[in-house]
């Protein structure tokens, strides 16, 4: 009898292609299931939360996998972190219904970016961090980012290579926050498109740079135009901190 598992693991994507399995390159998804053939014998299927793009980090990261065998959840993580590489945890591993769906039943994610704001650079952020030299009024973007919160239609905030139809998305929070040099962006929605955390972010830059004008973000959103937001941040400060789920 097929059991299903939900495993919650931590990346740092600096090293691989993304999550999904792809041709090109290594990816987080291919080295958890190197990891999970060399423990059950068998390289079993896993389904993600969600597909992180070449670069971006998970706080935490969801995925189930259905198998004939019958774990022991603690064991089961131990011997993972054993054989899995230095930049890939397994933080815990539990039972689920059979038909439990890591992306499907996945009710809100919460995506956090991080920016060191500094003319110096910091070399224990290299790769983590976006290095952002000019001051940020962080007040001012926060107050800029409330315009995300709500139902919108964020068509001008996907990627052009997307081929999502349903391009609308509630955003419960979005806020900027200042710790000395780090500044996070943190946000929380049932649902995100293709780089739609990145050019956000991207677009508070240049409102803070004076590129796009303040307050003009509701007239860009219903605009659904990509080339009115602004510039896709890189992905290295990019970070899929926390999954929700129903009871």
């Amino acid at each position: 009898m097929l059991k299903n598992y939900l495993v919650t693991i931590a990346y740092d994507g600096t090293d691989y292609h993304g999550w999904q399995v792809q041709p090109n390159g290594i990816t987080v998804q291919q080295a958890v299931q190197d990891g999970i053939e060399r423990i059950l014998g068998k390289r079993e299927n896993i389904t993600g939360c969600s597909r992180t793009d070449a670069g971006v980090h998970a706080n935490e990261f969801c995925f189930n996998m259905r198998t004939e065998k019958e774990l022991n959840p603690f064991r089961f993580v131990g011997a993972m972190n054993a054989v899995l590489p230095d930049d890939i945890a397994v933080k815990n591993c539990v039972e689920v219904p059979y038909d439990f769906h890591a992306r499907y039943d996945c009710t809100g994610k919460e995506y956090v970016y991080k920016i060191w704001n500094s003319p110096q650079r910091n070399p224990f952020c290299n790769g983590r961090y976006l290095h952002y030299k000019k001051e940020i009024d962080v007040d001012m973007l926060n107050s800029q980012a409330q315009y995300f919160c709500g139902t919108h239609d964020f068509q001008g905030f996907c990627a052009a290579k997307s081929s999502v139809e349903d391009t609308v998305r509630t955003v419960e929070y979005c806020t900027v926050t200042r710790n000395d040099e780090e500044v996070i962006f943190k946000i929380k929605a049932d649902g995100f498109l293709y780089n739609m955390v990145r050019i956000a972010v991207g677009t508070l830059l240049e409102i803070s740079e004076g590129k796009i004008e303040k307050d003009s973000l509701p007239q860009i959103i219903d605009s659904l135009d990509r080339a009115k937001a602004g510039r896709t941040a890189p992905p290295h400060g990019l970070y899929l901190n926390r999954v929700f789920y129903g009871k």
